[in-house]
């Protein structure tokens, strides 16, 4: 079968890779979607400390069962499904408590592991979730929405407060999502006038570009400043501006991380009496919460997703994500052919 490896730094090409085989309690899936994913870009552009190459990418999944390895019950071959595709260790402290997304051993698909972006994969049972009455398009929005909504359940997010989502790329429009779902007023940032127009019809209530004075219009729009802020880009400069933004007694969660240390005034920390708090991937409730809301709103895959192309185009595409970071939401790779 076929499969997309980055090799290196700066090259991805089409490779052939064998089929695989179920072994007892795992499950084989054919491929229908994968998203192309912010760690893919990063891995592309040689700044993923966690990868080694090469790498097939890809964790942002939809497909369908193929085939049941011994001992396998309650799936069924035909059946459409995301992936969990979050490997932990089941024993450290963060997975005894309950949090396994944060375990210190993690390994995602197309980073520390192979990845989806090819015909075939075989994961545990345990990792599948079988999705009924979705679009197979919608089930690749899954696993990227669920990282913002699990920003949203770091921040304790509730109705009625607001928040301010620094980045509307695919995991700040989660965050987006999440935060009407629970009832919060939403703010979205973002340079892009494009990435603030979906924000903007998934429901955001206010609108800023960044290359403006951000601080004052926040201000003009809040008064105190915001409850939450959700930094959802990954930059020194987003990082710093989320601690200047939030009002007193507020919480900032960071779901991005920037690629150098930051200095940091520490004394707002104390005199703003802020909750700084960070989001890893996602959990399992997360994945549910995302398949009832996409299951309610079939219109939101249209807003977010920017280019579907098949695996012979997918190394164009990365390479054209690499030149525009800007210009896309969300790439899909279609692999059902």
């Amino acid at each position: 079968m076929k499969a997309m490896h980055i090799t290196q730094p700066g090259q991805a090409q089409l490779t052939d890779l064998p089929e695989p085989v179920a072994g007892a309690g795992e499950v084989v899936i054919a491929l229908a979607y994968v998203g192309y994913c912010g760690s893919d870009l990063t891995s592309y552009r040689g700044l993923n400390p966690l990868v080694s190459y090469p790498r097939v990418p890809g964790h942002e999944i939809s497909g369908t069962i193929a085939a049941l390895g011994e001992g396998v019950t309650g799936l069924s071959v035909g059946q459409a499904v995301t992936v969990l595709p979050y490997f932990n260790c089941g024993s450290c402290r963060a997975c005894r408590s309950g949090r396994p997304n944060a375990c210190p051993s993690n390994q995602t698909m197309g980073v520390q592991r192979e990845g989806a972006l090819t015909g075939l994969v075989v994961v545990p049972a345990s990792k599948v979730i079988a999705v009924d009455g979705m679009a197979l398009r919608d089930l690749a929005l899954v696993e990227p929405s669920a990282v913002g909504f699990h920003a949203v359940r770091r921040a304790e997010l509730v109705a009625g407060e607001t928040v301010v989502v620094l980045g509307c790329g695919m995991i700040g429009l989660g965050v987006l999502i999440g935060a009407l779902r629970v009832g919060a007023r939403v703010i979205a940032v973002d340079l892009s006038d494009a990435k603030l127009a979906v924000a903007r019809q998934l429901g955001a209530h206010e609108v800023i570009n960044a290359q403006g004075d951000v601080k004052a219009a926040i201000a003009a729009l809040t008064g105190e400043g915001p409850d939450v802020v959700v930094e959802a880009v990954g930059a020194e400069a987003t990082f710093l501006q989320a601690i200047d933004l939030v009002g007193t007694a507020g919480r900032v969660v960071y779901i991005g991380y920037a690629k150098a240390p930051i200095a940091y005034e520490t004394k707002y920390f104390i005199t703003k009496e802020l909750d700084i708090r960070g989001s890893r991937n996602a959990l399992r409730a997360d994945f549910d919460d995302v398949i009832a809301y996409l299951g309610a709103h079939p219109g939101a895959g249209e807003l977010i997703v920017s280019r579907v192309v098949g695996l012979q185009d997918a190394p164009a595409a990365l390479e054209d994500w690499h030149a525009n970071p800007g210009g896309f939401t969300k790439i899909l790779v279609d692999l059902r052919d």
